[in-house]
């Protein structure tokens, strides 16, 4: 059964809304009310403006809860409704969009990338989707301030003219070089495989199939029910509104909104093989090593890692101008932690996220 445990939480005020409770959440109670604890004293001791934590347990989210504010001036405070810029869990969400083409033979990751994009310039070395999503393709990050694009984009196409006549740092294979570029260009792979529109492709193929209704791509320009407000730490260490930004350039590699809950219903989904085979959600796990025989500790692109208490995860971080994410599956425990807040860089959201994972294993059955 699908249990959810949701409150809503101010910062300055203890008020809360508590829906009727569920034996399962009955049964956490306790990890409850210590993860509840650890939030706020997150946000008290790093200055958050709000945060947005959902658990997952073996069938769906067990507890979802939101704290501080979603916007300052407004005083509106966070619920587990409120989206947040996830950065580069975006990456996340767009591999199963390759994985779905690739199951159906509509996606070669071994061929060129001018197979499926001609328009994209020919380089020294070719470059193949699989390098482009384990970042061993030699495409470059982001340069100067460019993470601070408020251009528009009319669609993946025209994203790329940042960077597609610029040389590849290596032959691809060779290295690894983090690149959100690369995974632009992953977006349009997507899109001619799919023939079909890459954001309207997420929307058909997974958001609404897992029924993640409340991630969107973050228009800038749109009215976005539940959006919160960006911000940044200034120099006086006090909280200040982010520089404006337009994302519509890196849709597939850090341009959506989402909620710790729709992150956590992702996560089960690739579980249970909800999408994708086990086979190609494998494959979209399995470690990546250079030419060398050297593992990068990543697969396509998920970070795989193990934690202190030696417990398989598998997740990926994000980091947006008003927004850190922190997305982690616990496969053998049949867990999934997802946190969320409206500030850029903020600190302690890893270490909170594996305190909270530690209290729900904990009071498992």
């Amino acid at each position: 059964m699908f249990a959810c445990f949701v409150m809503f939480a101010c910062q300055a005020q203890a008020q809360e809304t508590v829906r009727a409770e569920s034996p399962t959440v009955a049964a956490h109670r306790q990890a409850v009310d210590q993860a509840r604890k650890l939030a706020r004293g997150l946000v008290a001791r790093h200055n958050l403006p709000g945060l947005s934590v959902a658990v997952g347990l073996d069938d769906g989210v067990v507890w979802a809860q939101g704290f501080g504010w979603a916007n300052l001036e407004e005083r509106v405070p966070v619920s587990p409704l409120t989206r947040f810029r996830i950065g580069s869990v975006s990456k996340s969400l767009t591999s199963v969009a390759v994985g779905l083409l690739y199951q159906k033979g509509r996606i070669d990751l071994d061929a060129p990338v001018q197979t499926y994009v001609p328009s994209f310039p020919k380089k020294r070395w070719l470059v193949t989707t699989r390098e482009l999503m384990a970042h061993t393709a030699g495409i470059r990050h982001y340069e100067g301030d460019e993470f601070l694009n408020s251009k528009h984009y009319d669609g993946v196409l025209a994203g790329l003219a940042i960077f597609e006549n610029d040389p590849l740092l290596f032959k691809p294979g060779t290295q690894y070089h983090y690149s959100s570029y690369g995974w632009n260009l992953v977006s349009a792979v997507v899109q001619a495989a799919a023939h079909e529109k890459f954001l309207d492709f997420m929307r058909t193929r997974i958001f609404l199939p897992l029924g993640m209704r409340h991630t969107v791509p973050d228009y800038v320009k749109r009215i976005v029910p539940h959006r919160v407000a960006f911000y940044v730490h200034g120099k006086d260490g006090r909280l200040h509104n982010a520089p404006y930004v337009d994302n519509s350039y890196k849709w597939a590699s850090g341009g959506f909104l989402s909620t710790p809950s729709d992150l956590v219903r992702f996560g089960f989904a690739l579980l249970d093989h909800d999408l994708l085979k086990p086979a190609t959600r494998d494959l979209l796990w399995k470690p990546v090593h250079l030419a060398s025989g050297k593992s990068i500790g990543r697969g396509l692109d998920w970070v795989l890692d193990t934690d202190a208490h030696g417990r398989r995860t598998v997740g990926h971080t994000g980091g947006s101008v008003g927004g850190t994410t922190v997305f982690v599956i616990y496969p053998d425990q049949r867990m999934v932690v997802a946190v969320t807040t409206n500030l850029s860089d903020a600190d302690g959201l890893s270490a909170f996220a594996a305190k909270v994972a530690d209290r729900f294993v904990a009071a498992k059955p």
